[in-house]
């Protein structure tokens, strides 16, 4: 770690003890308003003034130390609809939502850093801290856009950082333009004609026609996008069907798409709708495709994406600094941030033995022995691109 930057114990101990406390208390998508409270008090404390309210249940600190720059720095603070099976002393109290992918973590380590910056002041211009809601699913970043986050809290760069469990603890990952998927999400309606089990040739079988179907989407990514692309289809609900002797009228699919490219993205709808109208021809079936344009990806902009590398290199050093990593078919709505502002998106190592439970998993529990570095990051990040006079 660098020295000019060590998080103090105090800091390190109330980290712990928000990240504890809020894995113990997890809130889903526009819910957090427990979270919400906690990650406000904290920034008043420290004398940091609050906005709130922004995206719904959205926390935003801006801290002022002269005139100069702007960056903003974002953690996101909501919970899995995930039942929790491990048992840490922490355990979450809500039945059926868990901190399943470190949220708890990113939320603490951030304020820890805004502890920090407000103590020391070590820098000169502008800080947001953007506590953002809803990134599982529901699209809080795009809401706190909508909502006028850059209009009210300009910042000439913003920058979001995840933690992962599959890389080791001490190093970081960072890279230059394509970082995460484009993430669509579509739901098919098949309707046959409903028959008696014993006698399918009286009707149209939405089951068979279904299977067809499933079969013939996986074509899309193996014979209609090149071996150099990339494209994922998946069928993740089959719903068709009450009881064991009548073959349903109706069959309902829905899954995902992820693509690394806009013009990969609108080829996988193309061949969708393509497939979907030549298989209900084929069997004679109506079929209606719903094709819904989800996250972007995260495109981290050069500058920035080098930015970020620079201040993880002065932290663990350069050989510790993963910049040609391959970009992950995830997803994640610090995208649409990055939109409006260029910045970047990096990942902090939290893996131990090499087989930590991954993220979204429900004996996952986010690192603690990451917090400080975590912390460490962000001011430094904040020092290196908003220098003391």
């Amino acid at each position: 770690m660098s020295h000019d930057i060590r998080i103090a114990d105090d800091i390190c101990a109330r980290m712990r003890a928000w990240r504890h406390d809020l894995h113990a208390h997890p809130e889903t998508a526009f819910e957090e308003h427990r979270t919400a409270q906690v990650v406000a008090d904290a920034l008043e404390e420290m004398q940091i003034p609050v906005h709130r309210g922004l995206g719904g249940t959205g926390v935003v600190g801006t801290l002022r130390n002269g005139e100069g720059p702007s960056i903003a720095l974002r953690a996101d603070m909501d919970a899995l609809d995930l039942e929790e099976l491990g048992d840490p002393a922490w355990k979450s109290l809500t039945p059926g939502k868990m901190h399943g992918c470190g949220h708890d973590g990113h939320t603490a380590m951030l304020l820890g850093a805004a502890h920090h910056l407000a103590r020391a002041r070590a820098f000169r211009g502008t800080v947001h801290f953007v506590f953002q809601p809803a990134e599982e699913n529901e699209g809080g970043g795009k809401k706190m856009v909508e909502d006028g986050l850059f209009a009210r809290f300009p910042a000439d760069a913003v920058y979001g950082m995840h933690n992962m469990p599959q890389i080791p603890r001490g190093l970081f990952a960072v890279r230059e333009g394509i970082a995460t998927a484009f993430l669509d999400r579509f739901e098919i309606r098949l309707t046959g004609k409903g028959s008696h089990a014993a006698a399918p040739e009286t009707g149209v079988d939405a089951i068979v026609v279904a299977a067809s179907l499933i079969n013939a989407l996986q074509t899309i990514a193996s014979r209609r996008i090149g071996a150099i692309d990339s494209a994922v289809v998946t069928v993740t609900q089959i719903h068709g069907g009450d009881t064991w002797n009548v073959i349903p009228e109706n069959v309902v699919l829905r899954g995902t798409t992820r693509t690394l490219d806009a013009a990969v993205q609108d080829r996988v709808e193309a061949a969708m709708n393509e497939i979907c109208a030549g298989v209900a021809q084929t069997h004679g079936a109506r079929i209606a495709l719903t094709y819904m344009r989800g996250y972007p990806g995260v495109v981290n902009t050069a500058a920035e994406a080098a930015a970020a590398a620079r201040a993880a290199a002065a932290l663990v050093g350069a050989d510790k600094v993963l910049t040609h990593i391959r970009p992950s078919m995830g997803s994640e709505d610090f995208s649409f941030m990055l939109q409006e502002r260029p910045g970047a998106y990096i990942c902090i190592g939290a893996g131990e033995t090499g087989s930590d439970p991954a993220l979204h998993n429900p004996y996952y529990d986010f690192n603690d022995a990451i917090l400080p570095i975590g912390a460490a990051f962000w001011v430094q990040l904040v020092q290196q691109q908003l220098p003391p006079g």
